[in-house]
């Protein structure tokens, strides 16, 4: 394993963490009864894989159903100054409700304090209002680092780049869960950002929602070669030192092995990923033409601004994705999560695309303005299924 100076907490962190949203039995809150032993021995069988990897970080949510509490039975039997431990609590307007769910998530962890304690969710400005209103989260959470019971205060985001950077710019974190990896880098100025303030920069969700890297389809696994694309996608963000770890979110022992491969590769990077970034954009180019390949983000207006939200950067990014490189099924998975994700994945879906009028002056900037609403329409066509909801249904 190899670590990195997570920011200003300085801790060590792996450049891999054990991400706790896979192995749990439920997204519900059970009691410990309920939990199938199978469940339980399998989850801690994972911890032990991932201990002996080198992957001394644990990370984990109150919103992660079962997760901290079966968590619990394992982590107060390991040696406690050689693992860090991260757990996240949902952004709440009474303070009170928030320190009462904190609280319970140390109880059900079974420990005297937390590592890491991540706003979990600051995708609003509104969010950032809340964490800093005088009497708020983060007065409540630095009284609970006084007290002993955490020692660091980060956030995670599923938010746009300009709310991250807000964020991280109050100077009040020193780390952040965000997304970032090869398929959408638009939260660099973010890192960026991070980097300034010397924050510890944790990428969420690199394998499934960086493509369902897991399920690659042919094209791409020919494209990636001679790596699998998940390790592709692995050294692509490690090879930025701005970026401290990846969670892995590892649902049994083994799941951690092909993410092993990435290691003795690292130092070498550039070299291993040059070829394969040149197939990339050459394929994105031969599918969609070098100007829409080099420019289409030009000008597109955010969804908050757009008839019924329609989030259109997003729906145009999947479908560069499944002309570029046959990504269909992740981008399915995606697109018909818009409209049921409330600001966890804002927008909706390209249901009346054609109507080229409702759409002329929002996109004056863009140099596609003619061709977007067809490009809408189509990608409606490509990927329009059953809406589906977040795995989480508690925040």
């Amino acid at each position: 394993m190899q670590y990195r100076r997570f920011g200003r907490t300085n801790l060590q962190m792996p450049v891999f963490s054990c991400g706790g949203m896979r192995y749990q039995h439920s997204w519900s809150d059970l009691p410990e009864k309920d939990i199938p032993e199978a469940n339980q021995k399998n989850l801690e069988a994972t911890i032990l894989r991932a201990l002996e990897l080198g992957i001394t970080h644990i990370e984990t949510a109150r919103a992660y159903g079962t997760s901290e509490i079966q968590l619990g039975k394992i982590l107060p039997t390991l040696p406690r100054d050689q693992i860090i431990v991260q757990t996240k609590v949902v952004v709440l307007d009474d303070p009170k409700k928030f320190l009462d769910t904190f609280n319970r998530s140390l109880e059900l962890l079974n420990l005297d304090y937390i590592d890491l304690l991540g706003i979990h969710g600051i995708n609003l400005q509104s969010h950032i209002d809340t964490c800093l209103a005088p009497g708020g989260i983060l007065d409540i959470a630095h009284q609970l680092q006084r007290e002993g019971k955490l020692r660091h205060i980060g956030f995670s985001t599923h938010g746009p780049t300009e709310v991250i950077v807000k964020a991280i710019e109050t100077d009040q974190f020193d780390y952040v869960n965000l997304h970032w990896y090869y398929i959408n880098q638009t939260n660099w100025a973010a890192i960026e950002a991070a980097t300034r303030h010397d924050m510890g920069v944790f990428i969420i969700s690199p394998s499934d929602k960086g493509g369902k890297l897991y399920e690659p389809p042919q094209k791409l696994v020919d494209l990636c070669k001679p790596l699998s694309p998940m390790v592709f996608n692995d050294l692509f963000c490690l090879s930025h030192p701005q970026v401290h770890t990846l969670s892995l979110g590892a649902a049994k022992p083994t799941d951690f092995d092909e993410h092993m491969k990435t290691l003795d590769l690292i130092q070498n990077a550039d070299e291993v990923l040059d070829p394969i970034l040149q197939r990339l954009d050459q394929a994105g180019i031969e599918a969609l033409g070098e100007s829409w390949w080099r420019n289409w983000q030009k000008g597109l207006p955010r969804n908050e601004d757009t008839p019924d939200r329609l989030n259109i950067p997003m729906i145009l990014w999947l479908r560069n994705l499944v002309l570029a490189y046959d990504m269909t099924d992740y981008a399915k998975s995606r697109y018909n999560l818009l409209g049921n994700a409330s600001h966890w994945f804002p927008g909706s879906r390209a249901e009346d695309a054609t109507n080229f009028e409702q759409f002329r002056p929002l996109l004056t900037q863009s140099p596609f303005a003619q061709d977007i609403p067809r490009f809408l329409a189509e990608a409606h066509e490509l990927l329009s299924g059953e809406t589906v909801q977040r795995l989480s249904q508690n925040d």
